[in-house]
């Protein structure tokens, strides 16, 4: 029997998953609960879906409730508790991809494969639809297939992807040419042109502690605690406050704060400290965390070592968004070096106590797992749902215990700061933005990629650089933060200014702002988590009138249902996500309104139900568009005569 045949039979599958995938999976992973997502992720990568007996047997095998195995596993985008085919392709439909002509390339696998967008072959072979951003707009467009990145997509790939799937060839025997991603770094700074090599921030560090003359060795004095000034973790500490360092994910919280936070607070009976990497820089059109992760591996492991010395912490994750799956075989490599270094695991660089490791666990398509509670949720094998805060995450956050969450940036950052000097960081960028930014510059421009600059830098500055021409918009920070019109080029990246996560979208002239912000829209309606009714509900009736305005059937009227929405978003959500659901659309309306206008019906509103509008469904699926097919509202002076 063949292997097409075994995978059809249910009964055959079921005995193959308890007696060949499951076992060594659960063993791979501890059989612990807390695992959930990466033991469904990878029963789904060996089976092509999860199905009711693997879901029966993790029952059995982790003691959950179905219900729960159930609830996380419909949450992830990337996983299916019903067949998607054996190749399940994901086109990106961030609006970059979009301008890069994506549409179109879709149309055409679908063509080449008969099989209709969003549904899977009727011989169960594959399925075809859209994803928000990968994570490649420097290189679209790009799709995901089975969860591998296939990047610079043309006409003649695209063919060349179809007859692969048309012969059923398996991806492991896909031309490698296929899936090569390209760093594209355009412009290096203190960051990208760092040296560093493994250890050295480490030595530096220690070495340090024993000028001193504080004992390295007394592995318990610094885990509980060292006296105020002694040189040793609180000085790394002290070096990041003098550096002025902030977090690089958005937020700009002072790094040093946090650290402190999470040192000082309170453990319970059998709790330690946890150091999380959070690499899943979902916000559309950031790519700069997986250029790190590629090029500069090391320096961002360093950095996590070292706040695990500076907070007396033992365990370590980075939470790898599920679109780089590419780089988690990698990265394990790079970890495998570093423990035979003797740079992680126990007796780090031969120093007593210093006991420090990294587990890597992947995302599974969920922006909202970029927030650091949601991505705690997740590391815990839940859902990833926002939590409430108060408590925070450095007091109360993996497993109830304190945990410092920092960007890849971020630490990447302290490594070099570990080894420099916080005066030396501090002397790149503002008084108030030290050091340098990476963006990641995508859309309209001669030379799409990641660039560094100190803190700063104008938007103009940075136009020049990337070659932009003819340009009519930014958008900084991606769809949560800022779009910036010709106007305001002078202004500048800096948390003072213009703060962002690394997104730097350029649109010129050509482009609409309108579709610009509904794109980002939709992107919000589909990534709400559902936890919340104002986010769930608001961000649904925002994409329903920016949809209306699209058909040209819009009114004064709705900017100001779009007003009310951002209130509510912003008072009542239960996290970021809803709060920053309106920023496109108030954005562009301030300063693109032309765009908006052009799509109103009535220039003075008045309340009505458009019937002949909604039956418009009703006539597609008769074929009918004859005048007996349409509503026609009689005059009102002759309803009044008669």
């Amino acid at each position: 029997m063949n292997s097409k045949e075994t995978n059809c039979a249910p009964c055959l599958e079921g005995d193959k998953l308890l007696h060949e995938v499951l076992p060594p999976i659960l063993l791979r992973w501890r059989h612990a609960p807390t695992a959930l997502l990466q033991i469904l992720r990878e029963i789904q990568e060996a089976l092509d879906w999860i199905s009711p007996e693997a879901i029966a047997a993790l029952e059995l095998a982790l003691g959950l409730p179905r219900s729960k195995i159930e609830g996380v596993a419909g949450f992830y985008r990337f996983l299916y508790t019903q067949p998607r085919g054996r190749y399940r392709v994901l086109f990106a439909d961030n609006i970059i991809e979009q301008h890069q002509g994506s549409a179109s390339l879709i149309e055409r696998m679908c063509r080449n494969l008969w099989v209709e967008k969003g549904k899977t072959s009727e011989d169960g072979l594959l399925s075809i639809d859209t994803t928000s951003c990968i994570g490649m707009s420097d290189q679209g467009p790009a799709l995901l297939v089975n969860n591998r990145v296939v990047p610079n997509l043309t006409e003649s790939r695209v063919d060349q992807i179809s007859e692969l799937i048309r012969r059923e060839i398996p991806l492991s025997a896909w031309p490698d040419s296929l899936f090569v991603v390209a760093d594209n770094i355009r412009q290096r700074g203190i960051l990208l042109d760092s040296e560093l090599a493994p250890g050295d921030a480490l030595r530096s560090v220690l070495a340090r502690t024993e000028r001193e003359g504080l004992e390295a060795s007394n592995a318990r004095s610094w885990r509980e605690g060292l006296p105020s000034g002694l040189i040793g973790p609180t000085s790394l500490i002290e070096e990041l406050h003098r550096a002025g360092l902030r977090g690089r994910g958005g937020a700009g919280f002072l790094t040093a704060l946090k650290w402190s936070a999470c040192r000082n607070a309170a453990l319970g009976a059998g709790k330690e400290r946890v150091v999380v990497c959070n690499a899943d820089e979902g916000e559309p059109g950031t790519f700069k965390d997986r250029v790190l992760l590629s090029s500069k591996p090391d320096l961002v492991l360093e950095g996590m070592t070292l706040a695990a010395y500076a907070l007396g912490a033992r365990r370590g994750f980075v939470y790898l968004r599920g679109e780089y799956r590419y780089l988690l075989e990698p990265l394990q490599a790079v970890l495998a070096a570093r423990r035979a270094a003797g740079l992680l695991g126990q007796s780090i660089l031969g120093v007593h106590g210093l006991d420090f490791d990294i587990e890597i666990h992947l995302g599974a398509g969920a922006y909202v797992c970029g927030e650091e509670s949601a991505l705690i949720e997740s590391l815990e094998g839940k859902r990833g749902t926002p939590r409430n805060r108060p408590p925070f995450p450095v007091t109360n956050g993996y497993l109830d215990q304190p945990t410092v969450v920092d960007n890849v940036e971020t630490f990447a950052c302290a490594a070099l700061i570990a080894l420099h000097g916080g005066d030396w960081f501090a002397a790149q960028g503002t008084e108030k933005s030290t050091g340098s930014k990476l963006l990641s510059v995508s859309g309209d421009v001669a030379q799409p990629g990641v660039y560094e600059f100190p803190f700063g830098v104008s938007i103009a500055e940075v136009l020049r650089a990337c070659g932009a021409r003819n340009t009519q918009a930014v958008q900084v920070g991606g769809p949560s933060g800022t779009c910036v019109s010709a106007a305001e080029f002078d202004r500048c990246i800096a948390f003072e200014d213009i703060p962002s996560a690394g997104a730097f979208m350029v649109f010129d002239q050509r482009r609409d702002l309108f579709e610009v912000a509904r794109n980002f829209v939709h992107f919000f309606a589909h990534e709400s988590c559902g936890f919340c009714t104002p986010c769930r509900v608001g961000t649904s009736l925002l994409r329903n009138l920016m949809d209306k305005l699209a058909n040209g059937r819009g009114s004064p009227y709705d900017f100001g249902e779009i007003e009310k929405m951002n209130h509510i978003l912003q008072q009542m959500s239960h996290c970021g996500l809803g709060h920053s659901a309106c920023n496109p659309v108030l954005d562009t309306i301030a300063r693109f309104r032309p765009a908006y206008e052009q799509r109103l019906l009535h220039a003075a509103f008045e309340p009505a139900f458009d019937l002949d509008y909604s039956l418009a469904p009703a006539r597609q699926m008769t074929g009918r568009d004859d005048a007996g097919a349409h509503f026609v509202q009689a005059d009102t002076a002759e309803i009044s005569n008669e």
